[in-house]
């Protein structure tokens, strides 16, 4: 586990106790689903001697995990008039629309052409206003800030914003009331949002362990450097994990609490996809099953036999086939 400044991840941590975690949990609970965990024999996905433990969050509303904080970032904060607004690859802005579908307030959402046509559609679905434009979610971000400055809108961060990585870490703790003990816990990563939040839940109790692609590693990049920095933004779950770079609040508590990362391949991320739909018959986006492909490409191995948690994060994708 890297070493951090105890006065940086002291500043990043506050605001992201237990308390004010049980806080957000209580603030979103009308809105949200407590989503399932499924626990399966090792052996179905050729990980003989291991217990996976699926948190099956890609049931939540819209889709993602997202749509924890983008409901804690709605209600932390009065609403103007211009209603909110927020830059995403997909899954962000579908959940921040949907929200704001909910509350019966206007949202723009901007996203980069990567974004996917199922993602997209479905933003549309729940009435906000969507721009479309820039290759990556970087350009995005810079149209959202320019609209929110000039008309006052709310912004809603994806990942780099204490109320978001609040409401992220809202899954860690259910999962653990779930399931009390793992000896380990998978998470994908793009800006950072779901890890720094479910890492600051943990607080070391359990080794959580970043998945990022090999063609988007914001995390790994970080670490390496001890500060976020720039990094690839591609593959093929480019529209959920490629971000520019890691968000800077959560960074610390990466750093801090995140046991370290693991990259896999475009082709072990379709692996993985494949191997949900065959054994359980769930679909997943490709950043959804990201986390999983850590253990079926052996990229990581628990040194002993022992529980995985494994976080589907999200299933905002085209129907597709996997035979």
């Amino acid at each position: 586990m890297s070493a951090t400044d105890p006065g940086a991840a002291a500043a990043a941590l506050q605001g992201l106790d237990a308390a004010s975690i049980r806080a957000a949990a209580s603030r979103i609970a009308p809105f949200v689903r407590r989503t399932p965990v499924i626990e399966v024999d090792g052996a179905d996905f050729g990980l003989a001697g291991l217990r996976l433990v699926f948190k099956l969050e890609f049931l939540q509303h819209a889709g993602s995990f997202k749509t924890r904080g983008a409901f804690n970032s709605l209600l932390s904060e009065p609403t103007p008039v211009a209603g909110v607004a927020a830059a995403s690859g997909g899954n962000h802005g579908a959940a921040v629309a949907f929200a704001a579908m909910r509350r019966e307030v206007p949202a723009t959402i901007f996203v980069p052409t990567v974004a996917s046509a199922a993602k997209i559609e479905q933003i549309r679905s729940y009435g906000a206003h969507l721009e479309i434009g820039g290759d990556r979610y970087a350009d995005a971000l810079e149209a959202s800030e320019r609209w929110i400055a000039a008309s006052g809108a709310l912004a809603i961060h994806a990942y780099d914003q204490r109320a978001t990585l609040q409401g992220q870490a809202t899954l860690a703790l259910e999962l653990e009331a779930q399931v009390p003990h793992l000896d380990a816990l998978l998470v994908a990563v793009g800006g950072g949002g779901l890890i720094g939040g479910v890492a600051a839940w943990y607080a070391g109790r359990v080794p959580v362990i970043g998945v990022e692609p090999e063609l988007a590693p914001t995390l790994t990049r970080a670490l390496e450097a001890g500060k976020p920095v720039d990094a690839p933004a591609g593959g093929i779950a480019a529209d959920s994990l490629a971000p520019r770079r890691v968000g800077s609040l959560m960074f610390p508590i990466a750093q801090r609490y995140v046991e370290g990362t693991v990259l896999v391949s475009d082709a072990a991320i379709r692996e993985s996809q494949r191997a949900l739909w065959k054994t359980l018959r769930i679909v997943a986006e490709p950043g959804g099953a990201t986390a999983l492909a850590a253990l079926i490409s052996g990229a990581w191995k628990l040194p002993a036999h022992g529980t995985v948690g494994i976080v589907l994060c999200g299933a905002n994708t085209t129907a597709v086939s996997f035979d």
